[in-house]
């Protein structure tokens, strides 16, 4: 078990490096952290390698998440210079996205991965509809509800993204959305988001994994794979600026379609693996 020939290995890096300059686009183009790609990249990997099943969706979530750290760190620099992040949504809902994405982390220990790849497919669905649909009219409100129901959202977006391995992105642009926010807002306060998820989220999946070390690859940190995270943070991390930059220079309605047809594509994938597990 994994022994992979050097030609193969070799691809692999390659792949993980392209992988990285994606995510980091991604990153600083639509506010997230990136782990909607490095999760469907990183499980490819693993089967190559042959992580067993059971754990291998959990190593993909827990590594995205230690990946996405200095991404989503990178990423919320530049669009705070822009001045586009509401900080006071970020300070509103740093404690409970928190103890949400900790909540998520434990619970992630002891489900099966079959969950957290429909956790990925209901969010990534619903994300993807709203943003291609481009309907001004599908509106909650017209603004942001009162500070206790804000808190709850919080919860919810780090205790979801905790199960995703993703920065939280995908979530709160869409709540931003249907509370009459722009797009663009929306996509510079969910990279801030992205920090505040990333970092107890990828501490969780480390402890959460060590109990499963013998199943797991060599250099893997509990739910982490070191490996991974050295060859993609630091491409993620260069690449997240430009992104972000051509963020607020797109008109809005080409960034909702850009935004839905990535999350349709990601939501596609993560079906088919469901099925499988289901049918065959």
């Amino acid at each position: 078990m994994f022994g992979i020939p050097l030609a193969e290995f070799l691809g692999l890096i390659v792949a993980l490096a392209g992988a990285g300059i994606v995510t980091g686009l991604l990153a600083g183009l639509f506010g997230v952290g990136g782990g909607a790609v490095i999760v469907p990249v990183l499980y490819q990997v693993f089967t190559a390698i042959e992580v067993p099943e059971s754990v291998r969706m959990h190593l993909c979530v827990g590594s995205s998440l230690a990946i996405i750290i200095p991404t989503s760190i990178q990423s919320f620099r530049t669009h705070r210079l822009k001045g586009a992040a509401r900080m006071d949504v970020l300070k509103l809902w740093a404690v409970p996205t928190v103890i949400g994405t900790i909540a998520g982390s434990v619970l992630a220990a002891f489900a099966p991965g079959l969950l957290l790849k429909f956790v990925f497919v209901l969010v990534a669905g619903a994300n993807a509809i709203k943003n291609l649909a481009g309907r001004e009219d599908w509106r909650i409100a017209a603004d942001f509800p009162r500070p206790a129901v804000m808190r709850g959202y919080g919860f919810g977006v780090g205790f979801l993204s905790a199960l995703m391995g993703i920065g939280g992105g995908a979530l709160s642009n869409m709540i931003f959305t249907f509370h009459g926010r722009s797009i663009h807002q929306a996509v510079a306060t969910s990279a801030g988001l992205g920090v505040l998820i990333s970092i107890p989220g990828a501490i969780g999946y480390v402890f959460g994994g060590l109990p499963e070390l013998s199943l797991l690859p060599p250099l893997s940190l509990g739910y982490v794979s070191l490996i991974a995270l050295a060859l993609i943070a630091p491409i993620t991390t260069l690449a997240a600026p430009f992104g972000a930059r051509f963020a607020h220079r797109m008109p809005k309605r080409k960034l909702e379609i850009a935004f839905g047809t990535f999350l349709a594509i990601v939501c596609a994938r993560f079906a088919w693996e469901i099925l499988k597990s289901l049918v065959f």
